[in-house]
């Protein structure tokens, strides 16, 4: 089939696509009374294909799309006509905040509660209103599943055929490796993501991430579409409000934008009504020039030195990095060990911290790395280990780029430092918390930051611990 989306400034579309679910849908919602815009049904007919083989043809869909154009109202149905069609259907529908799910759920029961959807669920047993546990159950035993992410819900649930990530702006990496599980063990899952383009105070580098990912064609299997006015564009240009919103003006008013326009600040409109993104979110975190011109041959004596250790998500490589501090405030990074944990394990770590601890003036593992499972072994072998919160994180990445700029960090060269260099190529950042403080972001899942994330713990340890094991200590009598 040939498919495009009218009026998508970005359409990234998958191969195979063999047949559509779509006329079906579009009948179900005209027996309701509805009926859907030519960009939905367009982007309907691409989420509801199937290859030749009979898999969807787009596993992942990923929609940046502005707010007020209908968006939610369009896959809501699809969630409906999934349920409708498919006995036993299981399916997820997750947004950040409680008031949007909530928002959501109510708009979908207005829906399936119809006199002509009389069918399809019973008014009396079919509806769960029960706070934190929304769900709309078919006749058929299918199930809409409405939670928050915000209050952690999905715990428990499996075998999830279709997940609803609403307000994807707000994905951090760490809730969507909660929610994936869920689909694990269902056959043929889906994943729908849709938001606006997140701003530098969202954590949003998963939905970050999954459009680099589709718009550098490193996949085959997922629909992109983004609806965006121009980078440049006047916010009062009611021909970029047409570009940027695919429902104004026949079902999004000039009222509704322009209350946008005196509700927001300049940024978030362009966001949020005008679907651009910051430049800055495709920005690297660190400075090529200055990372090239911290580089040294060998590390300069004495000092003291601090470790740092890392693993990546998958667990599948452990990193440790190491600081020299010096007397005048400058410090020297580099990489001291990168292994693959299915060939060595994890012990060898512990057993060379063991092996220098007296030597060391502190070791740092970040609270959220999949690292402190070693924290265990370390106590045992009697390795005090600083474990960092997400804001002492924060503090150490700008130091490290505080102290590239100032000339006051060096590293060694490439050869033999390959990962921490890739590292810190291909790094990007992310929000912490609300104050300016940022840590390191993979730019995709293909990209291995712990290097990166081991020298920068080290380095925080340096500068900051009171240990000093070069000096003797005194014994009072």
């Amino acid at each position: 089939m040939n498919m495009r989306i009218d009026g998508a400034s970005c359409q990234i579309i998958p191969d195979d696509l063999y047949t559509s679910g779509e006329p079906s849908l579009n009948r179900l919602a005209a027996a309701a009374g509805d009926r859907f815009d030519v960009w939905q049904r367009q982007i309907n007919r691409i989420i509801l294909a199937k290859s030749a083989d009979g898999f969807w043809s787009a596993r992942n869909a990923v929609l940046s799309i502005p707010r007020q154009t209908g968006k939610t109202y369009d896959i809501g149905w699809i969630a409906i006509h999934r349920s409708a069609r498919t006995p036993g259907m299981r399916i997820v529908w997750t947004a950040q905040h409680f008031s949007v799910i909530k928002d959501t759920f109510e708009s979908l029961c207005a829906i399936v509660l119809r006199p002509e959807m009389s069918g399809l669920v019973d008014p009396d047993h079919g509806i769960s209103l029960a706070a934190g546990k929304e769900e709309i159950r078919f006749r058929n035993g299918s199930r809409i599943f409405f939670r928050a992410r915000e209050r952690g819900a999905l715990r428990g649930v499996k075998k999830i055929a279709l997940l609803v990530i609403d307000e994807a702006q707000h994905l951090s990496d760490s809730a969507m490796a909660s929610m994936l599980p869920t689909q694990n063990r269902a056959w043929n899952p889906q994943t729908i993501y849709m938001g606006t383009p997140p701003g530098p105070r969202d954590n949003g580098e998963a939905f970050t991430r999954l459009r680099d990912k589709a718009r550098a064609g490193r996949t085959h299997s997922t629909l992109y579409v983004e609806f965006t006015a121009d980078r440049d564009a006047d916010p009062l240009d009611r021909q970029q409000w047409r570009k940027a919103n695919p429902s104004y003006p026949a079902h999004t008013s000039d009222e509704s934008i322009a209350n946008l326009w005196e509700n927001l600040t300049g940024d978030d409109f362009r966001r949020e009504a005008l679907g651009i993104w910051d430049e800055h979110a495709l920005s690297q975190a660190i400075d090529r020039r200055q990372w090239e011109e911290a580089t040294i041959d060998k590390r300069r004596p004495g000092g003291v030195m601090s470790f740092g250790i890392d693993m990546n998500p998958q667990r599948t490589r452990l990193t440790i990095g190491a600081c020299m501090r010096y007397d005048d405030n400058t410090a020297h990074i580099e990489l001291a060990e990168y292994r693959d944990t299915n060939q060595d394990g994890t012990m060898w770590a512990v057993n060379l911290i063991d092996k220098v601890w007296e030597q060391t003036a502190a070791l740092v593992i970040d609270g959220q790395s999949p690292a402190t499972a070693l924290l265990p072994d370390l106590a045992q072998a009697g390795v005090t280990v600083t474990v960092t919160a997400a804001t002492d994180m924060g503090r150490a990445c700008g130091r490290l780029q505080d102290m590239l700029r100032d000339g006051t960090l060096t590293h060694l060269p490439e050869d033999g430092q390959q990962p921490l260099w890739q590292a810190a190529a291909k790094a990007t950042t992310r929000p912490i918390g609300k104050n300016g403080l940022f840590g390191w972001n993979r730019p995709d899942d293909d990209t291995d930051i712990s290097p990166l994330n081991a020298v920068t713990l080290a380095l925080h340890g340096a500068m900051t611990t009171r240990r000093d094991p070069t000096q003797e200590t005194e014994t009072w009598f």
